[in-house]
């Protein structure tokens, strides 16, 4: 990969390992003491990039070294995040305390001052983004759940974006991060240690991140994915209505669904 000269410079010559984890269609390099994203240019990019200078100083998210486009690619070299993936390990073995830390993760979000947040979210964004995708036949139908289509569920993307549009439940905005998965939020001991991927962040409803942690809680035991590969160890101990008890709300149901379900074209 032919790199930008001002990133070549930045890395000097240093060894770096493919990240494989997650399910992101980037290229992720990972070096000592920085990550260099690759991407192909889009609004996801460019709201990353915004989004991370935007909320410095505010959350814990990685500092921008370069931001670099050239051609249909965007790069992005940055500080790497310290501590570990919520998926790591040592918090599936301590699911009280995972949860616990990613309600926190969650409470920090929602308290950050939305009112000049350069990225919105919103479902009217995020709808007219889903629409673009179906139009395109970007949506990879191999990667859903398995209702989703199907005998039982949609006839096809474009009978799921009817729905959704004639669906739309009322907004609570916050600052989301659009994308909160358990290897997308990093925690060092009993702290909330860094944000990344924030490409589909911005503002938005509350519960479009409670319920795609509420899915990568449920996949993560339940064995689909261990820190973002499939098929990986169930742990049987799992109680799937803990991550409401520690946010102190009652679950709703069909908001949950519904973010689900639109996710389902990203």
């Amino acid at each position: 990969m032919e790199l930008p000269k001002k990133i070549v410079q930045l890395i000097s010559g240093e060894s770096y390992q493919t990240d494989e984890i997650g399910m992101s269609d980037s290229a992720v390099l990972l070096f000592k003491d920085k990550v260099l994203k690759v991407q192909v240019c889009g609004e996801e990019a460019g709201n990353e990039y915004e989004l991370y200078k935007w909320l410095k100083g505010k959350l814990p998210v990685p500092q921008i070294l370069a931001y670099e486009v050239e051609g249909n690619r965007a790069f992005l070299l940055m500080s790497k995040c310290h501590g570990k993936m919520s998926c790591d390990e040592a918090y599936m073995r301590d699911p009280r305390r995972q949860i616990r830390l990613l309600a926190k993760a969650l409470k920090q979000l929602w308290r950050v001052d939305i009112q000049n947040c350069p990225c919105d979210n919103r479902l009217e964004q995020k709808l007219r983004q889903a629409r673009f995708r179906v139009e395109h036949d970007l949506v990879d139908i191999d990667n859903v759940e398995p209702d989703t289509f199907g005998e039982g569920g949609f006839r096809d993307p474009a009978d799921l974006l009817q729905w959704l549009f004639a669906h739309r439940p009322k907004e609570e905005p916050v600052l989301s991060h659009g994308d909160f998965c358990l290897p997308n939020i990093f925690l060092d001991g009993d702290e909330v240690a860094g944000y990344i991927d924030l490409g589909r962040g911005g503002i938005a409803d509350k519960w479009c991140d409670i319920a795609l942690c509420y899915r990568s809680l449920s996949h993560n035991y339940s064995g689909k994915y261990q820190k973002g590969i499939s098929v990986g160890q169930s742990y049987p101990d799992y109680d799937d209505l803990l991550l409401f008890k520690e946010l102190g709300i009652e679950p709703d149901w069909e908001k949950i669904r519904y973010y689900i379900l639109l996710d389902e074209l990203f």
